[in-house]
């Protein structure tokens, strides 16, 4: 399963803060029992979530761990999450996130039902399963930074802000 949580803060002048937060905080989330991976990304798309993290995860169960229930969380920075953009959903339709190259940016689209390719390029479908339920379906694609299509205003195009964590060895 795949869980994404976006959000963006109300005061950019403390975004750099928030950056070594979140980076600690997606190490932290890599330790969690059933969750392979993490990884944050940006975005400067007009009306998407300034950042979305992603995580691979075994099932919904991960929710309710108490080791999970104490990690989770946005700590002080809850007070400045921008309510508009705060969105989190467990999808379906794979067992891992796609991998992200720092070279790579990946393309996220929402929508009412699966798609299919969008300008030519492939997309995965996920289908929402539970939490917040801000879209039915979401498609993933991951392409070259320097090869993105023009694309119109539903696909957000999505850079690393950080790299993919994963449980220590």
């Amino acid at each position: 399963m795949i869980f994404i949580s976006q959000s963006g803060i109300t005061d950019n002048s403390r975004a750099a803060g928030w950056d070594a937060w979140y980076l600690e905080h997606l190490r932290i989330m890599a330790t969690v029992p059933g969750v392979s991976s993490a990884q944050r990304f940006k975005t400067d798309t007009p009306g998407a979530s300034p950042s979305l993290a992603i995580y691979s995860m075994t099932s919904g169960d991960i929710f309710k761990d108490p080791y999970y229930l104490s990690v989770r969380g946005m700590g002080e920075w809850q007070a400045l999450i921008d309510k508009r953009y705060y969105k989190r959903n467990l999808f379906s339709g794979l067992d891992f996130a796609p991998q992200v190259a720092e070279s790579s940016v990946m393309l996220v689209a929402d929508r009412g039902k699966p798609e299919g390719d969008i300008v030519g390029l492939k997309f995965t479908w996920l289908k929402c399963e539970a939490i917040d339920h801000s879209t039915p379906y979401r498609g993933l694609s991951v392409v070259d930074a320097k090869a993105v299509p023009a694309l119109d205003a539903t696909v957000a195009v999505y850079r690393p802000a950080s790299p993919r964590m994963t449980p220590p060895h």
